[in-house]
């Protein structure tokens, strides 16, 4: 189904909760380049003034782990997380955290800033 984008902003900027499916047709089409930067910066806007109920960060986390590749870690052979970093010199954390949690037998992943930022690009890497 096909939304539209300025409707879906008006909504959410009025208060009102957003399905699933907004959720994951908003997510995959702003992906698909279908959704133009500046109407998904006026809809982040209206979320961070109205915030996001429980279950629509649980579907927009979903749809954005669905929008691009995922590593697949099975192969190793301990329990594996991995650890969020916008990088950079303001960074403190990973650096004390990452020996930390592997001294408890977990593969720890810390995927660089550059990797991690949002792009149009299908797995999520820098175009």
């Amino acid at each position: 189904m096909r939304y539209d984008t300025v409707e879906l902003i008006r909504a959410k900027r009025d208060g009102r909760v957003l399905t699933d499916d907004e959720i994951r047709w908003l997510i995959a089409a702003y992906t698909a380049g279908e959704i133009a930067d500046e109407q998904m910066s006026a809809l982040l806007m209206a979320v961070y003034f109205q915030g996001m109920e429980p279950g629509e960060l649980r579907a927009w986390t979903a749809a954005k782990v669905r929008s691009g590749q995922r590593l697949d870690l099975s192969a190793v052979p301990a329990p594996t997380v991995d650890k969020h970093s916008t990088g950079g010199v303001g960074d403190k954390v990973s650096l004390v955290l990452a020996p930390l949690v592997a001294s408890c037998g977990t593969a720890l992943a810390i995927p660089a800033a550059l990797w991690t930022s949002w792009s149009r690009s299908p797995a999520g890497a820098p175009t």
